[in-house]
């Protein structure tokens, strides 16, 4: 497996998802390595002269007027990661770790922080050996880097806090001797530059938004199927009605639901009756489903640019040999890009739950009471309809704008924060509940396949057919009652591994997201 060079000139989602979940090996160039060592050398050059300099030869936040002796320079980088070490909670996820270390050894091989070569060789060796610095989710108020979550991923380099590896939860010291490492020794500015940056909240905000593309596409599938059994119309996704509102997501909504229902005899058998316009839920899909798209690829754009930037502070620029303070760790551009994220998502949650409803709901369609045959004795999907619905009820609360929120920190040195980690872990949970909600839908939509056409045999549509045979994989139809958790998390598994994606595209090409 060829490794990534995270110092190269532009990296992209996709191939920091791949360090994180295929455990992609990395490097640094030697070009990478000599903007740092080119940087470190002022830096030192610097120390010798006694320059004033934020966190390297001062306290930092509010202490930042506290000159350090050159005497203390070295402990003063241990003790930032010693004393910012205060995250709680459960720890983040392994992938979540592995893409928080390969963005900071990104951001340091950029050139502009002060640090040795050393400090990338030590993250890239914990990367490409499996070491996972036990890191807390929360902390963060995502404003002078994520720094709490970020100095638990520093400690382990320095041989303190504590890793998963090989399975097993152990002390940094033995994590590092297990690899053959020895614990590195601080220098100037390393501490700081280790925990002073966005990446815990891009990390997470990489595998948010490549999740949520999949999802995207996933909630077109399942509101096609949906369309087909509650007897909805091809007419509302003519391109004439889209062209004049051209937003890109409703545009490439529309487009997509034509190609999933493409040929379906479904749809064909109730052509010309008496209905004229379908619900909102399909026939405003390409409208709701394309806010969300629209709210994905924003998302996108900012991580996107967020990977491929340096956010520390202070920065280091060689080419003309000074240094200049700022505040590119501030979360805002990520903080507001999640919280917009976590809404759109919520939002195709909120749809496809009511096309659930519809379903399961004889008054609302032409289907037995919660899609089972002999209603009564069998209660059918009512429930799976109301676990749908909590998660969607769930998710409001969880959609309200983190960043919106700021408390000072530091003594008010750090007077507005940008709260953006809270916002891209809420955007995880949400997404998290909506790939169930979907699930949902999409076990109603093939149940509902099967009792339509089991007294009238007809094909599905081109994408549609191929997404039902994929779920009767897994899921058996439901002749009579049994636990249907069980069916609901073969589904789910199904969205995540990106099978049911991969088999529908087979059938009608790339569905955009």
């Amino acid at each position: 497996m060829a490794p990534l060079c995270l110092d190269k000139e532009h990296i992209t989602i996709d191939e920091v998802v791949e360090v994180a979940r295929e455990n992609v090996p990395v490097q640094v160039s030697p070009q990478g390595e000599a903007r740092v060592a080119r940087a470190w050398d002022l830096i030192s050059h610097w120390v010798r002269e006694k320059r004033v300099i934020y966190g390297i030869t001062t306290g930092f936040g509010a202490l930042s007027d506290v000159t350090i002796s050159t005497d203390n320079i070295a402990q003063l980088q241990k003790n930032i990661l010693l004393s910012h070490a205060a995250g709680v909670g459960e720890p983040f996820p392994i992938e979540t770790v592995r893409g928080i270390m390969a963005l900071r050894v990104r951001d340091l091989s950029l050139g502009h922080a002060a640090c040795r070569a050393d400090v990338l060789h030590q993250l890239v060796a914990l990367l490409n050996n499996g070491v996972s610095p036990i890191i807390p989710e929360k902390g963060s108020v995502g404003a002078s880097g994520d720094l709490a979550p970020a100095a638990h991923m520093g400690l382990v380099l320095i041989g303190r806090g504590e890793a998963y590896y090989k399975g097993r939860r152990v002390t940094g010291a033995k994590a590092l001797e297990e690899i053959g490492l020895p614990p590195l020794r601080l220098e100037a500015g390393e501490g700081l530059a280790m925990i002073n940056g966005t990446q815990v909240m891009t990390a997470i905000g990489v595998l948010a938004v490549h999740d949520a593309i999949r999802l995207s596409k996933v909630a077109d599938i399942a509101c096609a199927m949906s369309l087909e059994v509650l007897m909805g119309s091809q007419s509302e996704f003519d391109p004439l009605i889209h062209q004049v509102r051209p937003h890109p997501g409703q545009l490439t909504t529309a487009e997509n639901m034509l190609r999933l229902t493409k040929g379906s005899e479904i749809i064909a058998s109730h052509k010309g009756c008496s209905r004229v316009q379908d619900a909102y839920t399909l026939r405003c899909s390409p409208q709701i489903h394309g806010a969300s798209k629209d709210a994905v690829a924003h998302a996108e754009q900012v991580i996107e640019i967020e990977i491929n930037s340096t956010t520390t502070n202070p920065l280091v620029f060689a080419e003309i040999e000074d240094i200049r303070h700022g505040g590119n760790f501030h979360g805002q551009p990520v903080a507001m890009a999640a919280d917009y994220l976590g809404m759109g998502l919520a939002e195709l949650g909120s749809v496809s739950e009511r096309r659930t409803e519809r379903m399961v709901n004889p008054h609302l369609s032409h289907l037995p009471a919660f899609l089972i045959r002999d209603g009564g004795l069998n209660s059918g999907y009512m429930i799976a309809q109301y676990t749908a619905a909590a998660l969607v009820s769930e998710n409001k609360v969880l959609a309200h704008p983190a960043c919106v929120d700021s408390i000072p920190t530091s003594a008010n040195k750090e007077d507005h924060v940008s709260m953006g980690t809270i916002a891209i872990r809420q955007t995880r949970e949400i997404m998290s509940n909506v790939e169930i909600v979907v699930a949902i839908e999409l076990l109603c939509a093939a149940q509902a396949y099967d009792l339509i056409t089991k007294d009238h045999p007809m094909k599905a549509g081109r994408g549609t057919r191929v997404a039902y045979d994929t779920i009767r994989k897994r899921v058996p139809y439901l002749e009579n009652d049994r636990e249907i958790h069980a069916d609901i998390d073969k589904v789910v598994s199904l969205i995540r591994s990106g099978k049911l994606v991969k088999s529908v595209e087979a059938a009608v090409g790339t569905i955009n997201a």
